[in-house]
C-alpha cells in the first residue's frame, strides 16, 4: 500500500492549546483517466475557449468572469476583484465548539482528512486521548488554499480526523421533499418485507463493494493492450414489477435459495 502523503500543515488551537498537525486525505480518486485524441491521426487534442459568434479561439488572458442575474444581465469581474474577496491564508485550525457525537448528520459531510503529528508526537497523542476521554467532537474552522472550511474534529479508531462540512446553504432540508403517497402495505406485505430485510441483514464489509465499472474498464484496457479482441457483454437490467406482493414473494424465494 502506498504511504500517505501530507497535503497540508496546520495547528489545532482551542484555548491556549496548540497542536501542530499534518492533513492527509482519507479518500482518493481512483477514476480511470483518458487522453482525448484526434480520431484521424491519434494525435492529442486539447480544449479551447471559442467565441460562438465568431468561432475564434479566445485566449484565457482575454477572458473575464461574469455572473448572470435573475434578470438576465451580466455582472463582470476582473481577477483582482475576486481575489480581494478570498479569505486570508493561515495555519490555524480553530476549534470553536465541542458537542456530542452524531449531532452532525450525514448530509453535512463533505470530505474526510486524517490528522498526523507534525513534530511533537506527545501533543498529538494528548489530543487523541482528550478527544477519546471526552466522548465529544469539536467543531473547527480553518482556511486552506484560499478556501474557508468548517469541519468536525473527531476520532476514527483512535486517529484524530477532520471531516469538512458543507455550508448551510448547500444542505437541502428533508421537508423540501413531497411526503410519499400511495397505498400502505397490508399485513402480509409488511411481514414479507420484514422477512426480506432480516434475510439481507449483515455486517458492513467494505471489501465487498468495488467500483465495478472501473474494474470492467481496466480489464478492457489490459485486454486491448495485449492485442486481444474484446467482446463487451452489456449488462441486462431486470424490469421492476409493479406488483409489490409478487416482487416480495420472488425476492424471498430467491434469498431462501441463496441461503
Amino acid at each position: 500500500m502506498m504511504a500517505a502523503r501530507a497535503m497540508w500543515k496546520g495547528v489545532i488551537r482551542f484555548g491556549d492549546v496548540e497542536v501542530p498537525v499534518k492533513l492527509y486525505s482519507a479518500v482518493q480518486d481512483r477514476s480511470v483517466h483518458f487522453r482525448l485524441l484526434h480520431e484521424k491521426d491519434r494525435s492529442p487534442v486539447k480544449q479551447a475557449m471559442v467565441n460562438p459568434d465568431t468561432e475564434e479561439i479566445v485566449p484565457h488572458a482575454e477572458t473575464r468572469r461574469a455572473y448572470r442575474t435573475d434578470e438576465g444581465s451580466l455582472v463582470v469581474f476582473d481577477k483582482q476583484e475576486l481575489e480581494a474577496l478570498e479569505p486570508d491564508s493561515g495555519r490555524d485550525i480553530e476549534v470553536i465548539r465541542f458537542m456530542p457525537p452524531q449531532v452532525i448528520d450525514h448530509r453535512w459531510y463533505d470530505r474526510p482528512y486524517f490528522l498526523g503529528p507534525d513534530g511533537s508526537e506527545s501533543l498529538y497523542f494528548a489530543l487523541a486521548e482528550a478527544l477519546g476521554n471526552s466522548g465529544k467532537e469539536g467543531l473547527a474552522r480553518w482556511v486552506m488554499r484560499k478556501k474557508s472550511y468548517v469541519g468536525a474534529l473527531r476520532l476514527h479508531r483512535g486517529v484524530p480526523m477532520l471531516m469538512s462540512l458543507r455550508h448551510e446553504e448547500q444542505v437541502v432540508p428533508v421537508d423540501a421533499l413531497e411526503p410519499p403517497k400511495g397505498k400502505a402495505l397490508d399485513a402480509k406485505e409488511l411481514d414479507m418485507a420484514r422477512q426480506l430485510i432480516g434475510m439481507l441483514e449483515a455486517e458492513f464489509d467494505p471489501e465487498a463493494y468495488h467500483d465495478e465499472y472501473r474494474e470492467r474498464v481496466l480489464e478492457l484496457i489490459e485486454a486491448k493492450r495485449r492485442g486481444k479482441r474484446v467482446k463487451v457483454t452489456p449488462i441486462r437490467r431486470r424490469e421492476a414489477s409493479d406488483d409489490l406482493s409478487k416482487a416480495l414473494e420472488a425476492s424471498l424465494k430467491k434469498e431462501r435459495k441463496r441461503a
